[in-house]
Parts: C-alpha cells; sequence; structure tokens
C-alpha cells in the first residue's frame, strides 16, 4: 500500500507563487508515474503535471508555461512549483501516483494512489 502526503499549500495574492511537495512512503521500486491533478470550483477535476520514473513529463493546458514540476525518484518525492497563479487555480490539489506499469505512458490519465490533498487559494 501506498500512501501519499501533500504539503506546501495555502493563500497567496494573484501573480504570486507556492511549492507543493508530495511525499510518498513507498519503497523506491513500487512507485511509478506522479502526478498532480486539482479539484476547482469551475472546472472540476483536471491533470496539472506528470513526471514518470523515467524522466517524461506532461502538463495540463492551463498550466504550460506557469507551473513545473520536478521529481526526485530516490526520495519518492514530487514537486509542483507555482508561479504567476491566477484565481482560477485556486482548488484543493492532489498528489496521484501509479505502481511501475511497463509499456503505459506515464499522463494525466486517473491513477491508483491518491493523498488527501492541499488547498490552495488564489485571491484577486
Amino acid at each position: 500500500q501506498v500512501q501519499l502526503v501533500e504539503s506546501g499549500g495555502g493563500s497567496v495574492q494573484a501573480g504570486g507563487s507556492l511549492r507543493l511537495s508530495c511525499a510518498a512512503s513507498a519503497s523506491t521500486g513500487n512507485i511509478g508515474c506522479m502526478a498532480w491533478f486539482r479539484q476547482t470550483p469551475g472546472k472540476g477535476r483536471e491533470g496539472v503535471a506528470a513526471f514518470g520514473r523515467g524522466g517524461a513529463i506532461a502538463y495540463g493546458d492551463s498550466v504550460k508555461g506557469r507551473f513545473l514540476v520536478s521529481r526526485d525518484t530516490e526520495k519518492n518525492t514530487l514537486h509542483l512549483q507555482m508561479t504567476s497563479l491566477t484565481v482560477e487555480d485556486t482548488g484543493t490539489y492532489y498528489c496521484a501516483a501509479d505502481p511501475p506499469r511497463n509499456g503505459i505512458k506515464c499522463s494525466l490519465r486517473s491513477l491508483m494512489y491518491w493523498g488527501p490533498g492541499t488547498q490552495v487559494t488564489v485571491s484577486s
């Protein structure tokens, strides 16, 4: 069983930055794709950024150029540096992960394990 815990959420004014972190409690070899999703009032659940074990990265269209995802595979941690935040980025951000799946590209698809989420609030 894999447990994920997010941290780093909070409140910020529009134009500001936040950095989210996710720690996975599992053996290093038990984690494949890791990703960030968010639940926002306007769009429902949305994929934000994914980072594969082999280094493949994918971003949701609404965050490209503003958010940067990084991963420490040895430590099983995933980070999301968010810049130029807007009120539309307000929501609950979730870390998600999958076990290694041969032949399946890491992308913003539904994953097996989910963290409890961390709230991000951007005010105008």
